[in-house]
């Protein structure tokens, strides 16, 4: 970097033999106030942001799609179903394929499925047109940019502040859902469907740019130390990265602890995007609410995610990451279980009250979960994460279509609301029994 420095103790040069430390060129180097090592995170928030656009759609989509098109709310659930699960899938691969390819080339190739799946909606007719182009192209080019993309870019690039940088790429999807959610809403409700949709493929288009220009693989790339660590040479791009993942998993899975934060997880997914993010907006538009003033709510879940998940990355590192997760899924359980006796036409204080605590509580079990995995399996943990977040997602799946269903066989949503928070009682029991991973 440029601009204002102040003389330091040697730096890694960025001449000479790269990923060469200081003492192979001979040279110093004045380090820069800001460490490029915040760039990068911005850049890589600022992807995260743009990418959400998508996650922001589906609920709002199954209106119009259900009134236009004439398919049920079950297969519309459907193909959101799809789409988070090869979102939670794709991302252990991902994890080992940026340490073959590096995190550039697989988040700027994501970007770009992302586009083309969201643009090529614009044209369906059939139910299979929506599963293949929002549910595969878009779930395998997200999960690509899951947060086993946080995970790569805070090991590489971070030794202090990972767990509060954690938080703050991890809150990157809730700006975005701030963002977009709004703008999605009102161009449904004023020129259809098919403009949202193109709107969500120019989000992901537009930040590749920034992508390619500024995000770089590892802080040797650059001549640079990790923030608060030592400076370590780049390693060598690791082959097999399919084969891998699913070692990584092989060995993760003969421990207990894997299966307590997987089915944690997976309750998570359950309870955030499978249900308040697919089905939220439908459940108050029942009851009378417009569908932008529900989005509104939705988007202001965002604003307090932000705030709540930086603030858990804070706590996570400070505090026993198993007692964060044990308090953050009964509140989260109380919560839903409240939720049905709010459900009104008009905005009323205590469904605010609600939006404000959900939203603060909403991925604040990201920067735990993956605090536990650094813990438990060292450097294989970004590749767990991606395992136990491919559980967060089935479990998203399985709710967006079961909700759905359930909606079309009893005309409400109440019972959806009442069993997940049940299973949030059982998460919180998962996750405060997680000890060492020894093998079972």
């Amino acid at each position: 970097m440029t601009g204002l420095t102040t003389p330091t103790s040697p730096e890694p040069a960025t001449t000479g033999e790269a990923g060469a430390p200081p003492e192979a060129t001979g040279r110093r180097r004045r380090a820069p106030l800001l460490h490029r090592a915040w760039l990068v995170a911005a850049v890589g928030f600022v992807a995260l942001m743009g990418a959400a656009a998508f996650g922001s759609a589906p609920g709002l989509l199954i209106e119009p799609l259900n009134s236009e098109l004439g398919w049920s709310r079950a297969t519309i659930g459907l193909g959101v179903s799809v789409q988070l699960a090869l979102y939670g899938l794709t991302a252990p691969f991902a994890a080992a394929l940026m340490d073959r390819i590096g995190m550039r080339r697989v988040l700027a190739g994501a970007l770009l499925v992302i586009a083309g799946g969201a643009l090529l909606t614009v044209n369906m007719t059939e139910p299979w047109h929506f599963v293949l182009c929002w549910g595969v192209l878009v779930g395998v080019g997200t999960g690509c940019i899951a947060p086993s993309f946080t995970a790569t870019l805070t090991s590489r690039w971070f030794v202090e502040r990972r767990g509060l940088v954690t938080g703050i790429l991890t809150a990157g999807a809730a700006s975005g859902q701030l963002v977009f959610l709004p703008l999605l809403s009102w161009l449904i409700e004023n020129h259809g469907w098919r403009p949202a949709s193109v709107t969500v493929a120019l989000s992901a288009a537009v930040v590749l740019p920034l992508v390619l220009l500024f995000l770089r693989d590892h802080p040797a790339d650059v001549g640079l130390a990790p923030y608060g660590g030592d400076f370590v040479a780049k390693p060598a791009p690791l082959r097999g990265a399919a084969l891998r993942t699913v070692t990584v998993l092989a060995r993760a899975a003969r421990t207990g602890p894997f299966w307590l934060l997987a089915g944690a997880f997976a309750i998570c997914g359950a309870s955030t995007n499978g249900l308040i993010k697919t089905h939220f907006v439908p459940a108050v538009h029942d009851h009378g609410m417009s569908m932008t003033a529900g989005a509104t709510l939705l988007a202001v879940i965002g604003v307090f995610d932000i705030i709540g998940t930086i603030f858990s990355g804070w706590l996570t590192d400070r505090f026993n990451a198993r007692v964060l997760l044990g308090v953050y899924y009964v509140l989260r359980g109380l919560a839903l279980m409240a939720l049905p006796s709010l459900m009104s036409a008009e905005v009323e204080p205590p469904m605010v009250l609600f939006i404000v605590f959900y939203g603060l509580d909403w991925v604040a079990t990201v920067p735990p979960t993956l605090a536990l995995c650094r813990e438990l399996w060292g450097d294989d943990g970004p590749i767990v994460f991606g395992w136990v977040l491919a559980s967060h997602q089935v479990g998203a799946a399985v709710v967006a279509w079961a909700g759905g269903l359930v909606r079309d066989l009893t005309g409400t949503y109440d019972a959806v609301w009442f069993g997940a928070g049940a299973l949030c009682a059982a998460a919180a029991a998962m996750s405060l029994v997680v000890r060492k991973a020894t093998p079972v």
